[in-house]
């Protein structure tokens, strides 16, 4: 239809049609005007990386030791790539929950390892049970890549559904890549869960990833980051100064007042997904054959 010229709505695309707050780009500018645009630690400039370790501390309960622990990354794309880099050699394997984001697979299998694709059920609204999970584990499993809210059916796991996942990881050490990109876009009164959160032990055991892209609207400013254990936290440092060097210096200035700034943004963002959310699914509903489950998480809609 595009083809021909028709003009088409497309509702696939994972980026807010908001632009981005002023006060993030006037720091970026500022930066660009105060001559901040040389290499920058690998890792990203050290008040971010601070930023980001109050961050995880102050609202999603993860304490981390040290700013080292925290990677800046060219997008939470990025920071997923690295991270199965740093930690998969070939022949591993990775579960994967399915319905999944389409770049997970890929990653694992430019790096050497197999993803093994758990289907997960309606019923269950689209969540990988600690059953699934379990039946999926082989002497070949390395890391379960988990995203909660959830790209693309807005399943959000709950804390004591997260806890039964936690303890089968923990009971054949498997590494948890836990991508919480969506953290902020939740709804009806659900609350976002770090799995990191949930014991010191876990903590060391998972990857907690996330960015800038959602919840700013600063999807082409390619932002994100990765806590992580020190060895894996280093190593994933060691790939990002052979690869890429370092996050865009002046671009980090930014993400910097998107963290210390006003967050009203934020909030107006979520009421404003939200409204559309009832929308759609008002609307949706209305259309006969048609199955759709409420997201109650990030910006997508799973119709069947």
């Amino acid at each position: 239809m595009i083809a021909d010229g028709e003009d088409v709505c497309s509702f696939g695309a994972g980026e807010p049609d908001l632009d981005t707050p002023d006060f993030i780009k006037e720091a970026c500018i500022q930066a660009l005007q105060d001559g901040k645009t040389k290499y920058t630690p690998s890792s990203g400039i050290l008040p971010l990386r601070e930023a980001i370790q109050e961050k995880l501390l102050l609202e999603n309960g993860i304490s981390y030791d040290d700013p080292s622990q925290i990677s800046v990354n060219c997008g939470a794309k990025h920071s997923c790539y690295q991270a199965i880099l740093a930690c998969c050699d070939p022949g591993d394997e990775v579960i994967i929950p399915a319905p999944y984001w389409t770049s997970y697979p890929e990653m694992v299998r430019m790096v050497g390892a197999e993803p093994f694709i758990v289907e997960t059920k309606a019923e269950n609204q689209w969540k990988m049970t600690p059953e699934e999970f379990e039946d999926a584990l082989s002497g070949r499993t390395r890391m379960v890549i988990l995203n909660s809210p959830n790209n693309p059916t807005g399943a959000v796991y709950s804390k004591e559904e997260l806890e039964a996942l936690a303890e089968v990881a923990l009971s054949e050490d498997v590494i948890i890549l836990s991508d919480e990109i969506y953290e902020k876009l939740v709804y009806n009164d659900k609350k976002h869960v770090s799995i990191a959160s949930l014991s010191e032990e876990i903590r060391d055991l998972t990857i907690t990833i996330n960015g800038f892209s959602k919840v700013y609207s600063m999807t082409g400013w390619r932002i994100g980051y990765t806590a992580a254990p020190k060895p894996i936290a280093d190593a994933i440092d060691t790939i990002q100064s052979h690869t890429t060097s370092n996050v865009t210096s002046f671009a980090q200035y930014g993400a910097l007042a998107a963290m210390q700034g006003d967050q009203a943004f934020v909030q107006d963002m979520v009421e404003e997904y939200d409204m559309r959310r009832q929308y759609m699914l008002s609307r949706l509903q209305g259309i006969r054959n048609i199955k759709v489950i409420e997201p109650e998480g990030a910006f997508y809609f799973l119709v069947d």
